[in-house]
């Protein structure tokens, strides 16, 4: 035991006196108080001793492929069809471009792109059903970083000009442009814009724009057209070719009939009620004759019954809310605004686009607004916003020549009118005496859990009260 311990000792012993000799030789000689200094050679300045060193690599290496998914694009849609496509696989877009048009089961949206970059993959076809969340086509994009590299490249690379330094008289602001320069391309606007302009064959710097600093707006864009299809001549439409199916044909329900297919079934378990009635418009045509020209004037567009009709509506449902609810399970609600929707007959099915908030319009604002309803239809331009909303709905039937007919409710108002068209008949006067009378028939559908046929009867009293005798209207309103 004693052995073991004076070898352990001897060790221990060993080891310090090896790490204080590797100390001492570590530290500098007394002799070498001074050392001899170090000497740094410096590089001598060039022109360009300013400019930092740049970075290379390969322009691959920063790219990256995005998916780009279809958004939700709100009112419970869940999948749409591909319309049309404004891409192809090589093409280079920019952000706000138009990528696709698609049809939801509501509406037509329009799908623009939110990278810069270029398209090499779509993975639908024109008439293929999208989901939400799936994507629609991948985008190689270019990192933010190469950008910003790029841009210091070519700012930082020493050119004979770099070197020269700036006078004043050398600084031109870039924002100076002569008016011969001016061009389509140099006008302000958003990409959208300019293939909306390119798309029709437009000048951008033809058009007087209103948006900040001269910006050519979409609303600028489309005045411009309506004013150039006003001027121009319409040309009669070529009559449509009828071609006989040599065979059956099988299709799926989608889209726009899709939506009506599934309202429609809903509206089977509505327990609904009819009343019909006439009513002598022949006072309603005369004032629509004297009014035309001067509503033509001020908003360029026709004058229809049905602004009239509409207002009328709104101030009946003023006196009779429980037509302007809905039913939300075992509650009725009472909705404020008078949100009366239009049934509009398009290509692809029946739309029923809504006029909002009604009673705070004027006559003359619900006739813009119902121009714009039904240029927007036809062209398959109606926007979500449109067709939602709807607390009361008219159908014109008339435009189409019939008469009475029996209108279906839209779960979930609770109520639904169609006008027939106004014709020339013969009745009898207050004084029993044969006159000329212009009779419009009108159609009403009702929720009988919740409106009794007396009430209805009512209401359409009231109605035919104002549109008989127009200038009480005038009583009623704001």
């Amino acid at each position: 035991m004693q052995r073991l311990q004076r070898s352990v000792f001897q060790r221990s012993s060993f080891i310090a006196a090896t790490i204080r000799h590797k100390s001492r030789s570590s530290l500098p000689s007394r002799c070498s108080i001074h050392p001899k200094p170090t000497i740094i050679k410096q590089q001598p300045k060039t022109l360009f001793h300013n400019i930092s060193r740049t970075f290379y690599t390969s322009r691959s290496a920063w790219e990256s492929t995005v998916a780009f998914k279809l958004s939700d694009i709100g009112e419970g849609i869940k999948e749409v069809e591909v319309l049309e496509w404004y891409v192809n696989v090589g093409d280079t877009v920019e952000q706000f471009d138009n990528i696709c048009e698609v049809q939801s089961d509501k509406a037509s949206v329009t799908i623009t792109s939110r990278y810069d970059g270029v398209i090499t993959k779509q993975y639908y076809a024109v008439g293929d059903i999208a989901q939400v969340g799936d994507a629609l086509v991948d985008i190689k994009v270019e990192s933010e970083e190469t950008a910003t590299e790029d841009a210091a490249e070519s700012s930082q690379e020493p050119t004979q000009d770099s070197a020269e330094p700036l006078t004043p008289e050398k600084i031109i602001p870039s924002s100076v442009e002569s008016p011969a320069a001016v061009t389509s391309d140099k006008v302000l606007a958003t990409p959208a814009v300019r293939h909306m302009a390119k798309s029709n064959n437009i000048n951008l710097s033809l058009i007087q724009g209103t948006g900040k600093d001269g910006r050519v707006l979409k609303e600028d864009l489309l005045q411009h057209i309506d004013e150039s299809t006003t001027s121009a001549v319409p040309k009669p439409p070529p009559s449509p070719k009828v071609v006989p199916l040599a065979e059956d044909k099988i299709e799926p329900i989608k889209g726009i009939r899709k939506a009506m297919f599934t309202s429609m079934t809903a509206a089977l378990a509505i327990p609904a009620f009819g009343y019909n009635d006439e009513y002598d418009m022949t006072r309603m045509v005369e004032l629509r004759k004297h009014l035309k020209k001067e509503v033509k004037h001020a908003i360029g567009g026709k004058l229809s019954f049905m602004p009239f009709i509409v207002k009328a509506t709104s101030l009946a449902l003023a006196k009779y809310p429980i037509l302007n609810s809905q039913i939300d399970g075992q509650n009725l609600i009472y909705k404020a605004d008078h949100n009366i929707s239009l049934a509009v007959d398009t290509p692809d099915g029946l739309l029923v686009p809504s006029i909002k908030q009604v009673q705070n319009l004027t006559i003359l604002e619900i006739a813009a607004e119902l121009n714009r309803l039904q240029e927007a239809g036809l062209n398959n331009r109606l926007s979500p916003n449109d067709l939602a909303g709807g607390t009361f709905s008219l159908s014109n039937v008339g435009n189409l020549g019939g008469t009475y007919m029996r209108p279906v409710i839209f779960p979930p108002q609770v109520a639904i009118g169609a006008l027939g068209r106004i014709q020339a008949l013969p009745r009898f006067d207050h004084h029993d005496n044969v006159t000329k009378q212009h009779i419009m028939c009108v159609s009403w559908s009702g929720d009988h859990r919740v409106i009794e046929g007396a009430t209805m009867a009512r209401f359409s009293n009231e109605l035919k009260h104002y549109l008989e005798d127009p200038g009480k209207m005038l009583l009623h309103l704001k």
